[in-house]
Parts: C-alpha cells; structure tokens; sequence
C-alpha cells in the first residue's frame, strides 16, 4: 500500500479525531467532508484515507453506508449475531498506516477451544439461491476449511464482494456445525456479524412503479428483491429505463432495502447503455482529471525523440512489434541475432512508461489507482492517458522511443548463459499484426515480398528461437490450457453483429515465449541481488482440489493416476484436445486452480514451472510492471533503494483487486451483449455443447456463436430423468433421452432475461453423443468403483512417466 503523503496523513488524523470524539454518531463520508471543510480539489485525497482507513479497520462501514469507530457494534450486527463486538480500542494515529506492518495477517483459519468459537474475516460469495460461501483471509489452499457455508438467514445484510466477519455455528453439543456439500465433501457453517467493508454501495438496475411506489429491480439477481426508491422525483425517469443508484439500506432477510437514483442510463438494449452499465456497475474509472491530463500534457511538450538522454543507443538494431491488428499502443518489441559461437542474442525491448510516470506524481496516483487497463468489447479504459499510453510511451514503427532493454543470450541449443538489463531507445522497423506473422510462416514468398529483408530473415530467427524456448518452458512443465478468448464482433453502430473465439496461434505463442523468458529474467536477477519486488505467484492448487479433478477426469473416461504431478496433468489437457469434453477438461483444470496475484512472497508460479516470476513487460497497461521497472532503473543505475515488503503486499493486493474487477466487467459486459444478440433471434437454431449438469437442466454453449444458457429438464423430451451427479448427466427411460457433459445437441433461443443476464434455450434437434477417449461410446457406464472405465485400469500412467523423463 502506497504511503500517505503528509497531507494525506494529516488528513486521516482529522478524519479520526472526528469520528472518535465523545458524542460522535455515524454519518456518511460526504458529511465529514463537510464537517472537515474538504475542499472539492482533495475530494480524492479524501476517498482514499477513507479507504485506507476502512481496511486498516480503524473505521467501519455500518448500515446506509455510515461511517463509525471501529469499536462501535452497528444495528444490523446486533440483530445478526446475540455476542456484541470486540472493545473498543484507542484509535491509532494516521501513523500506523504507514508502518511497514501495513497488511497484518489475517487472523488463522483454526477454531479456538473456548466457549465460542473464533470470528473470521473473508469476502462473501453469495449464490443464486440466496445463501453464500466466505473464504476467510490467509486460507486460501488450505482445504481444512477453505469454504464456510452461510445460510440465507444468517447473512444480515451481506452482499456479493463484501468483507465481512463472520463466526463459526455450533450445535447443541457445542461441536462444529457441517454442511455437506456432495460426496466426500463437506464444510463449517457460519453467520455475518458484521460487514467490514462493503464492496460497492453502487448498482445498476431497472426501474418501475407498483402500488404507487417507485422501484429498482438490480441486475444479475444480487438482491432477492426490489430496492424501494427514496427520492422518487429527485431525477426524471421512465419505467424501464436503467438507472444508477446508491444504496441507502441494504436489504437483509428481515428488512427491505432501499436507494437513490444518482444516474439514468436510459433503455436497455442500446450499446451504449449496455457499456455504461457495466462500467458504474464495477466502479471503473473512466475520464481522467485535468491535474493529470495537465500532468501528460507538459510530459509531451518537454520530451525531445533525439535526445537519447545516456542510454544504449540501440536505432540502428532490426527490431518489430507484434500485436492484435486494432492495437493502439505497443509496448513489447523483440529483436534476435546471431552472434559469435552461434550463440543467439535475444532482445525484449519494453515502452519505458516510468521515465514518464514519477513517483508520487499525479500521473502516478490515478495509474496506481486504476490498476490495470479495461480491454471493454467497443472501448478501452486505459490505466494512463492516450497521450502517454498510445503517443510518447508507444513503441511506434520509425519513431525513437525509450525503452528498458533485456538482452538474454542463449546457447544454439537454448541454455542461458548471460543476461544484461539497459535504458536504450529503439527504433521499431515495423509494426506487425498477429494475422499478417501467421500468414507469413505458412506462405512466406506470398507475404514477405513487401516486408523488408533484414524484417523478413528476423522472423525466421524468431521462430526458431521461440520453438526451442517453447520446448524448454514445457520440459520443465508448463502447463497450456486452451482457453479461447470471445471477441465481439460490432457494427458501425456498435451493435452486435455476431462472436468469435480467439485461438491462440503460432504468432501469439512466439511473443508470449518471449515475454514469459523475459518476465522470468527479470524476476530471477531482483531475487538474485534480495531486492524485494512485486512478484507474479501463482500457489499450487490444494490436494483436495486435485482430488476433485482426478475424479472428475476419470467419470468422464480419462483414466488419470497422480494429477498432483505436472506431468500427467499436462498429459490430461493433451487427451482431451480436440474432443467434446475439452471445454469441460480445462474448464475443471481452471477451477483447480489458485488464482494468480501479485505478491512480494517468495512463491513460485505454479503453472508456469517458474520458480521467481513477475510481471515487466505491459508497463503501458499494467501498475504492477511499472514498479518493477522503477527497481530495474535504479539496478541498472546501481542504486539498490529498498521498498518496504508490508508496503509491497498492500500494493500486491490492490492490483490483484483492479484486476479481478477488470476481468469480471469484461466477462459481464461480453455476456450482456451476447444476451442482447440473443435477443433478437428468438427461435434461432445453433449447435452448441453441453458445458454443464445439474438436476434441472442442462448448461449449454453455441459452437459458432459462443453464447451460453440453460436448457430446463422441462424442455427436455417428456420423461422421468434420473440426474447423475458422478456421471454428469441426465437419463431418461425413453430410447436417447439421455445428456450427458460435453454431448453436442442442437438447440433453440428460446427466452432471453436481459435483467436477471440469462438465456434460456429449447431442445431442437438430434445430438451428438460424446466418444469416449479410445473410440467406443461412453454412455457414462461400466465405470469401476475408482471411477475409471473398465478395460482403462493403468491407461496414461507409463506414457506420464516417459514424458516426465
């Protein structure tokens, strides 16, 4: 976490001195604004000791988003729980948030022994039937208690993303309540106590009128029901337009909740509604203000390309980008050469985003605070102003660009032997797209007669080159999942015209080669020299998880042995390339998974094989890399400045948060315009694969148009359906009536709920069954009790073994 300036500091010592006075009584942040005299110009110095202050728990969140002490218990945890809440404490002084113990351990996952057990604090995770999950801060792997299951009566008023703190539930016996979850598996129940800190008071619903109250019915079904609004009038709205609101009080399975209009967006359905929705739905930050535009704009006028400022004047050197055709901003550029022995010299060259972004500065607080760029489906949010991030930082063809330089050179088999870090300015030859390297490798004489020789023999040197990294990062036991990105495909209008999944080609694996070999050079020289940084860890999934896959891959005919070895997991995804079941094999191997975070713990990257790893080479888009070229500069400048590790975990935390946020607006606003597509073609046919099974229906994805939905069992041919949880299926008596997990059928639009973001399809035609892995039909029969098909006993273990050697 970032330090405090000494006004910002100042200013949380204000902020606590008031709400700590004797007397005080809860009030929303904009009155203590007022009541401090804040003017609009340290607005965002005020939100982020407010946010600072809330994480540290030195202040509370309570209903109507009031602020209180951390002492004080609220109404609702009085009503949520008969135990009043820890004593109150002297409130720190804004100090404390600066201290190199800025991220305390979360308290430990374990029961206490006494009369009651301990209080946890974790993110809630809420379900569509109303109940939710908390996993408690410091768990994560740990399959002890990694899932604590809430029932709904027992969340107060917890909301999807929000921390709260919750206890532990006890039968009459005084022993650990259980809840069981499937078999083999079962977890703690709990109850909130309280709300920590809410993730957003902020949402996007639908507005309408009943029994002469106005309403608001939230989108994606967060709340059970409809927020009552209370200030009807205040901003002029239709029924059935989308509007912003803010919560005033959330609702809990007692209470009714209610809001404030604070934004009409207008029908749904339109591109541009559909966008803004999703951005105030995830809080993202869209203009940036004028001290940082200003920021950018005397950066432009102070910066002179011939200036090559000492650095390794590298213009004369044959260098290209490679990037998606509608790219704007380029910030990785790869030149490779041969040299004496025959040795290779491969050169990653990355925009030098932090000659333009200083510490402290204005353009930095709002990057550090965005986080990352938002790659939106008709827009980019980016993480700095295009005059920076598409103009002076962007390694543009035929321009002098500053740039921070990785030279690794390799033996003609691929070992290293030496790797250099210098500042440079570059000169990009050429600005390539994906689509343009990969027609080139398959035709080169069609392609290459308008590119220049020295572009022309670079590509080959880089193809051969990335083909035996490529060999050596899988040796070691690189894991590959494909895991196909969906593109929009937009008209001029911005209306969807149709979708597509984004395969990863020769192209993108040659710069991804790259830039993974250069990540984890940089990563290894800042762990060689104790310099703390923000890595890039990626935790091995828990054996519990492992446990689940192994058996999820062996009922679906894979006959697996030991899933914890890289090897054989790697073996898995290869077996299913290709088949029906491959959607369903890596999406399972995905969910395995931990997700990977920014962190200063000295935790390898299990997916990558990588013992250091970090983030470099997307400085233009991504904080995290920024700061890791800031540690670079001084290395390379021989200055070894320390950066707090308490300081580096806060910021590791907020990254990792930007992030997730980014990715789930994107994913959502993806699946909101698909709905919207759907929409219009109620009754149309597609082919699609069952991607999921469940009791009551079936889950389903188009092949051509990759939209998803749920097919009822009630739209399913009239039968009795027996639902098998091991075979992941649904059998019927009647001749075919059988479904099972990754099966192809042939379905109809059916219904499209664009509030509750659901589609509903209808059965249409004949199926495909799916094959199983040595060719005979798998009808989810003749399994052993291991769950592996008979006749497959030991398949997979000794070719596991060979690659393994």
């Amino acid at each position: 976490m970032k330090p405090l300036s000494p006004e910002q500091a100042a200013l949380a010592d204000a902020v606590l001195q008031f709400v700590n006075r004797p007397g005080y009584q809860p009030v929303k942040p904009r009155v203590i604004a007022k009541k401090l005299g804040i003017e609009k110009d340290r607005k965002s110095d005020f939100k982020r000791v407010i946010k600072r202050l809330v994480r540290k728990g030195q202040i509370l969140y309570g209903e109507k988003h009031l602020v209180r002490p951390a002492g004080m218990v609220s109404s609702s945890s009085k009503k949520s729980t008969s135990q009043s809440s820890a004593p109150s404490s002297p409130a720190p002084s804004s100090a404390d948030l600066n201290s190199a113990d800025s991220s305390s351990p979360a308290p430990s996952p374990s029961v206490s022994r006494g009369s009651t057990f301990r209080e946890l604090v974790g993110r809630f995770r809420r379900a569509a039937q109303g109940f939710g999950f908390v996993t408690p801060e410091g768990s994560a792997g740990d399959a002890a208690i990694e899932d604590i299951y809430i029932p709904a009566e027992r969340k107060a008023d917890a909301v999807d993303g929000d921390l709260v703190r919750i206890e532990l539930l006890r039968d009459d016996r005084g022993e650990l309540k259980k809840r069981h979850f499937g078999p083999g598996r079962k977890g703690p129940r709990g109850q909130v106590v309280e709300i920590v800190a809410r993730r957003t008071h902020q949402f996007v619903g639908t507005y309408f009128e009943s029994s002469g109250g106005s309403f608001v019915e939230i989108d994606g079904g967060k709340f059970e029901r409809p927020l009552l609004i209370d200030d009807a009038g205040a901003k002029p709205v239709q029924p059935g337009e989308k509007i912003v609101v803010e919560v005033v009080r959330f609702p809990s399975p007692f209470t009714a909740g209610t809001a404030a209009v604070t934004e009409v967006l207008g029908r749904a359905g339109q591109p541009e509604v559909d966008t803004r929705m999703i951005i105030r739905e995830f809080d993202l930050s869209e203009a940036f203000d004028d001290e940082t535009l200003e920021e950018a704009r005397r950066m432009a006028d102070t910066f002179d390309e011939s200036d090559l400022q000492d650095r390794l004047d590298l213009t004369d050197l044959t260098i290209v980008t490679i990037d998606p055709t509608d790219a704007r901003d380029f910030d990785d550029a790869i030149s490779v050469e041969r040299i004496e022995r025959d040795h290779w010299r491969l050169g990653v060259h990355i925009a030098d985003v932090s000659h333009f972004v200083q510490p402290d500065s204005a353009l930095d607080r709002e990057a550090y605070e965005r986080g990352t760029s938002v790659y939106l489906p008709d827009r980019v949010l980016p993480m700095l102003p295009e005059l920076i991030s598409n103009g002076l930082a962007s390694l543009q063809p035929g321009r002098n660009r500053y740039a921070k330089t990785v030279f690794l050179e390799l033996t003609p088999e691929g070992q290293f032997v030496a790797v250099d870090f210098h500042s440079t300015v570059i000169r990009s030859d050429r600005r390539l797209a994906y689509e343009e390297v990969d027609a080139f490798f398959e035709e080169p004489s069609e392609v290459a007669s308008s590119w220049e020789p020295e572009v022309v023999a670079l590509l080959e040197r880089m193809r051969e080159l990335a083909t035996l990294l490529r060999q050596r990062w899988s040796d070691r036991g690189m894991l590959e999942l494909a895991m196909p990105d969906i593109k929009i495909d937009l008209d001029e209008k911005g209306y969807v015209c149709g979708a597509h999944r984004v395969e990863q080609t020769e192209s993108h694996r040659l710069i991804e080669t790259f830039m993974l070999t250069a990540n984890e050079a940089v990563a290894t020289r800042l762990s060689d020299d104790e310099i703390d940084f923000l890595r890039r860890i990626h935790p091995a999934p828990s054996p519990r998880k492992i446990f689940h896959l192994t058996r999820f891959a062996g009922e679906l005919g894979f006959a697996v042995d030991n899933l914890e070895n890289r090897f054989e997991l790697q073996e898995l995804l290869d077996r299913a390339a290709g088949r029906q079941e491959q959607q369903a094999i890596h999406f399972a191997v995905l969910r395995t998974m931990q997700r990977a975070v920014y962190d200063p713990k000295e935790e390898g990257h299990y997916a990558l094989a990588a013992d250091y790893y970090c983030h470099f080479t997307s400085p233009i888009r991504r904080y995290p890399d920024l700061l890791v070229h800031r540690l670079l500069d001084r290395l390379i400048r021989g200055k070894k400045t320390p950066i707090d590790q308490g300081q580096l975990t806060a910021m590791g935390e907020h990254c990792s948060d930007r992030e997730r946020q980014a990715d789930a607006a994107e994913r959502e606003l993806t699946k909101l315009k698909l709905l919207g597509w759907l929409e219009g073609r109620i009754g149309k046919e597609m082919d699609a694969v069952v991607t999921g099974v469940n009791r009551d229906g079936l889950f389903v994805q188009g092949i051509e148009i990759p939209a998803e939905g749920f097919l009822p069992v009630d739209l399913l041919p009239a039968d009795h359906y027996r639902y098998s949880r091991r075979a992941h299926s649904l059998e019927g008596h009647g001749k075919g009536n059988s479904f099972q997990l990754g099966d192809s059928i042939r379905v109809a639009v059916g219904r499209v709920d664009l509030a509750d973001r659901k589609a509903i399809f209808r059965l249409a035609g004949s199926r495909k069954k799916r094959e199983r892995p040595d060719g005979a039909l798998l009808k989810g029969k003749g399994r052993s009790k291991k769950g592996k098909l008979k006749g497959e006993k030991g398949r997979g273990k000794k070719r596991s073994k060979k690659k393994h050697r």
